[in-house]
């Protein structure tokens, strides 16, 4: 009789499972097959007297590119026209980087309007106030 637990893995609901292996194991989980988004990951152990586990890990598949949105969040209430910037990167390979386009350009945030605003208003009164008047 074998004393080890034998363990069956499934993705999401799909009835026929990725592996059929003994513990304890180490196995690759290719996710280049799965679409983006969630997934679930199903284990079912059975133990050498028949004992059943289940255990369901879910994760997010992302292999396709970023996609960066500015200008719009998720549930935002909008009217009129919306400027709505797209960005969308992919990672290339995992032995060299793509710097083209892995950066999403931003618009300036308001704060930093409001912290230059206030330096030039500051600057303008140190000028009139303290410099010597002709």
């Amino acid at each position: 009789m074998n004393n080890q637990s034998k363990v069956i893995i499934f993705i999401d609901d799909q009835l026929e499972p990725i592996a059929h292996i003994h513990t304890p194991t180490v196995f690759d989980l290719d996710t280049h097959k799965l679409t983006d988004g969630p997934h679930v990951l199903k284990i079912v152990s059975k133990d050498p007297s028949g004992k059943e586990g289940i255990r369901k890990i879910p994760f997010t598949v992302r292999n396709g590119p970023a996609i960066v949105v500015e200008g719009i969040k998720e549930n935002d209430m909008v009217d009129g026209i919306l400027p709505i910037m797209v960005n969308a990167y992919g990672k290339g390979d995992q032995r060299s980087f793509l710097i083209s386009g892995s950066e999403t350009p931003q618009s300036i945030p308001s704060w930093v309007w409001v912290i230059i605003i206030c330096f030039i208003g500051w600057a303008m009164y140190y000028l009139l106030r303290y410099l010597p008047h002709p």
